[in-house]
């Protein structure tokens, strides 16, 4: 597999890629909750919030995000990346 590994600070996703990606439903799974930056900030109420946040805290996108054809995951779920074999 051909890996385009980028630092997620220096070129962040735009807003048009988070928008189609992360799910109103579940937005809160695409936040890395773990990182120091989300410990000091009210949790987002919306995806709106969400990605607002993500927009001016890159590291707050959970990560990595993995992009394959037209799959996208966020964050390491070994489950998931085992199906893509």
């Amino acid at each position: 597999m051909d890996v385009d590994e980028r630092d997620i600070n220096k070129t962040p996703p735009p807003r048009e890629f988070l928008e189609r990606h992360v799910d109103a439903a579940r937005f809160l799974e695409f936040v890395s909750t773990r990182s120091p930056v989300f410990k000091t900030r009210p949790l987002p109420r919306s995806k709106k919030e969400a990605i607002a946040l993500m927009l001016e805290q890159p590291n707050l996108i959970r990560r990595p995000v993995l992009v394959t054809g037209r799959r996208v995951l966020f964050g390491f779920d070994k489950v998931a990346y085992a199906k893509l074999k």
